[in-house]
């Protein structure tokens, strides 16, 4: 399927595309992947993405604190495995990250990979191949960093970094031989075209797994006034973005809670087959006995 013939998409009755995405996902198994992220490094970003709280040049509450410790890191990931999670991600903030933090959390992972044996995820910004290496010696399977949107709409949205910079950061992780996590957000003023575009991008990257983060607009950064878009183009871009990686992990990430409600298992109607549970970085998510709940509809839909 080119992009003319998604795009042709749009104009399919939602119910008809969920139909068609989730025969697509069938295809792809009955896993449905959970991931839990840490946010082990919060604020204190030079950089300006719109969205973000983090970000120095925003005026926001958003905690803000360095690395923390090895043991903490650690104890989080225990955490995470005891509330079902598979994968475990240690994020960070800002672009990049010192060698003494980076030895730091290569040794946490050395650690949690020794000790509680949970898949381990890194998101720390634009590492260079031989710390990328470092990285999976230690125990780390997959690289998260997002595109964020399409190539036209990245200017909009993020000018202290090129959208070629994160491509670059994709393509050395997967030199490294690390799988890559990378996807964006939606509903930061984009258009279709935009969305599919970001669609193929990742496409035609390999990539292994797509969050889809849905913008809950935070106040004190220059998108805190975006209009939430409706949970039917939400569900479309789902679709969508199923239609096009085929068998690659589509996952709902941040703003699924607001902008889902309860109607949350439609989303794996339609396609998607991961989530993040236990809350995201800066935004509490749901409790964990709401998304087991949810995870019981999941798999009774897919089971019908």
């Amino acid at each position: 399927m080119n992009r003319a013939e998604t795009r042709a998409l749009l104009d399919v009755p939602l119910d008809e595309l969920i139909l068609k995405a989730n025969k697509v996902r069938r295809k792809a198994g009955m896993r449905l992947e959970l991931c839990n992220i840490m946010n082990a490094k919060s604020g204190l970003c030079g950089e300006d993405c719109k969205f973000c709280a983090q970000s120095l040049r925003h005026n926001t509450q958003s905690p803000r604190y360095s690395l923390k410790s090895k043991d903490e890191m650690v104890q989080a990931a225990r955490h995470a495995k005891e509330i079902g999670s598979h994968r475990f991600d240690i994020v960070t903030s800002g672009a990049t990250l010192n060698r003494d933090e980076l030895d730091i959390i290569i040794s946490a992972i050395s650690e949690i990979r020794n000790k509680i044996g949970i898949d381990m995820c890194a998101s720390l910004g634009k590492l260079d191949e031989k710390s990328l290496l470092s990285l999976r010696k230690a125990g780390v399977s997959r690289y998260h960093h997002n595109i964020e949107t399409s190539p036209r709409y990245f200017s909009k949205v993020v000018t202290t970094h090129s959208f070629q910079d994160r491509v670059d950061t994709i393509r050395a992780a997967k030199e490294a031989g690390l799988d890559v996590c990378s996807g964006g957000i939606i509903g930061m003023g984009e258009g279709w075209d935009d969305r599919i575009e970001m669609a193929f991008i990742l496409k035609e990257m390999d990539v292994d797994s797509v969050p889809i983060n849905i913008l809950v607009p935070i106040k004190g950064t220059p998108f805190e006034d975006i209009k939430p878009i409706s949970m039917d183009d939400v569900i479309r871009t789902i679709a969508i973005f199923r239609i096009v990686l085929e068998d690659k992990i589509v996952k709902i990430a941040a703003g699924r809670e607001s902008a889902l409600g309860d109607s949350q298992v439609t989303a794996f109607e339609a396609g998607a087959n991961g989530m993040l549970i236990g809350g995201y970085l800066t935004i509490n998510g749901r409790a964990i006995e709401e998304d087991r709940a949810l995870i019981g509809e999941i798999k009774d839909v897919w089971g019908r």
